[in-house]
């Protein structure tokens, strides 16, 4: 993953336009990377997803665009474009593209 930042910094751009799906992959761009956390942009294929782990730190996800399955502490939701949701530090989850999607992800480290 590049750190991106530098190149956007100051200017307008559009999220969803800025990732681009690829057949049977999970692409990710860093948009900004700090000590005290990172941004990044997905897109993920149908299909594709991220296994069960836990982080140290809250997250927040933003959907951009189609749907997907958040699994969090064990319960599944169905989230989609427009929807956005906090997953807690230390609690396992998982995602699953029920369709190709994209998100950005914020983690925000903690004390």
């Amino acid at each position: 993953m590049n750190d991106q930042s530098s190149t956007l910094k100051g200017k307008a751009f559009n999220l969803e336009q800025f990732v681009d799906y690829a057949d049977g992959s999970v692409v990710s761009k860093t948009l900004l990377k700090k000590e005290i956390g990172n941004i990044t942009l997905f897109a993920f294929d149908k299909g594709q997803g991220l296994s069960e782990h836990t982080a140290p730190f809250d997250a927040v996800v933003y959907i951009l665009d189609g749907k997907a399955e958040i699994t969090i502490g064990g319960q599944p939701q169905n989230v989609s474009a427009g929807e956005m949701l906090i997953m807690p530090a230390n609690i396992a989850h998982a995602l699953q593209a029920k369709a190709p999607f994209k998100m950005l992800l914020v983690m925000i480290r903690g004390e």
